[in-house]
């Protein structure tokens, strides 16, 4: 285990298990130094801003930002190959009227900034309001790392 598992194991988190590459999915794919994960949900259900709070909603995406990481490590083996966190696209199954996908999606940046630090972790993002999400998941994220040669 790397320094990286180490610090997400300190912080009293739990690094997520990808699904393995099924059909026309996989987890993860690579590209020169890029490495794009596929979707990945959290095990939180229904909209938030109705069924669920803000703070459940950052919760959700904590865990579905480990759930990439997972499948980062699933493809380069180890963590302590991300050399940059570069984009987070975040989707947040949204009740009508709910605004405030930024603050749901601050659990997968301060989640990334305390694994990571600054210099690594800190990335650029996209938060949507979705209307709904695949097995009716409060969250749903994909990012982008630059790994080691």
């Amino acid at each position: 285990m790397g320094k990286i598992e180490d610090r997400i194991k300190a912080l009293g988190l739990e690094l997520g298990t990808p699904a393995s590459q099924r059909g026309k999915l996989a987890p993860a794919v690579r590209t020169g130094n890029l490495v794009f994960t596929s979707g990945h949900t959290c095990d939180a259900k229904g909209k938030v801003g109705r069924d669920l709070t803000i703070e459940e909603g950052y919760k959700a995406a904590q865990q579905a930002i480990l759930r990439c990481l997972g499948a980062v490590k699933w493809l380069v083996g180890d963590l302590d190959q991300v050399t940059r966190v570069v984009k987070l696209l975040g989707l947040v199954n949204s009740a009508e009227g709910f605004g405030d996908q930024p603050a749901v999606m601050h659990g997968a940046t301060d989640t990334l900034l305390q694994i990571f630090g600054e210099e690594v972790g800190w990335h650029a993002r996209s938060a949507l309001g979705i209307y709904d999400l695949p097995g009716n998941a409060a969250v749903e994220i994909e990012m982008i790392v630059e790994v080691k040669d």
